[in-house]
């Protein structure tokens, strides 16, 4: 069997997730001993002993719908956002001019992935809705990466996910470089999946508890308040832009 919760994993938060799998192992009663880390992330989504894992509204909608089964979204506690969903924030550099998106969409984006909702979809939809079109493109690899492209001028802008972004500004001194211009509006959070093959009630009633019963530091470190109900709805109806050149996304 496979667990991964890769979406929100860096070092300052990987004991605190490792916390969470063993409570959610625990109440299931079974599951394997640690995380799944370090492979690829397409593989474990795919892989049909798959237990649980994290994936991207993107790639849920896009590519995974059918083949994965949907357990929920995390309530994060997120400014502006109704509990189970997320939004982007973008950020430019401190002492960058300019107020508006408009004053930067003909400058460099930084993206994480051409697969990501907060780091591509996001900015590309809000933008349109603008009726403006980023110029340049940079692709990062992550939002940290995203993040730091900007402060160290490689890049003009760049779309973080609220909740990546409150782990850039709590453990990465760059974030002191950059301020936020605006935001997106709020879409369904990062989704909990198991195996197509799997019933799911079990395995969505063991991550409700464990989250419930987190201890005070794993959830203050992740952020992490409940399990939401968010239907598979409200993430098909998000539309799907166009992949940068060059990134088309696997699967």
């Amino acid at each position: 069997m496979i667990a991964s919760l890769p979406m929100y994993d860096r070092p300052e938060t990987r004991a605190a997730n490792d916390r969470l799998w063993q409570a959610v192992r625990d109440e299931l009663g079974r599951g394997p001993a640690r995380l799944s880390r370090g492979g690829d992330a397409w593989a474990d989504w795919l892989a049909p002993e798959l237990l649980l894992s994290q994936t991207c509204s993107l790639p849920y909608r896009t590519r995974l719908r059918g083949r994965v089964t949907l357990l929920g979204a995390p309530d994060l506690g997120l400014p502006g956002c109704p509990p189970g969903h997320y939004r982007s924030l973008l950020v430019v550099r401190r002492d960058a001019q300019g107020t508006r998106l408009a004053d930067f969409a003909a400058q460099t984006l930084a993206y994480n992935e051409g697969c990501s909702q907060s780091g591509w979809a996001a900015p590309v939809l809000y933008a349109h809705r603008l009726g403006l079109r980023f110029g340049r493109t940079l692709r990062s690899g992550g939002h940290a990466a995203s993040a730091r492209a900007v402060a160290t001028g490689r890049a003009d802008i760049a779309a973080i996910d609220a909740a990546s972004w409150r782990l850039i500004r709590r453990h990465d001194d760059f974030a002191d470089r950059l301020r936020v211009l605006c935001a997106t509006p709020p879409t369904p959070g990062l989704p909990y999946i198991t195996a197509a093959t799997r019933d799911p009630a079990p395995i969505r009633a063991a991550l409700r508890r464990a989250i419930a019963a987190l201890d005070a530091d794993a959830r203050a470190v992740l952020g992490l308040r409940a399990l939401i109900d968010v239907p598979e709805g409200a993430y098909l109806r998000l539309p799907v832009p166009p992949a940068p050149a060059g990134d088309q996304p696997p699967g």
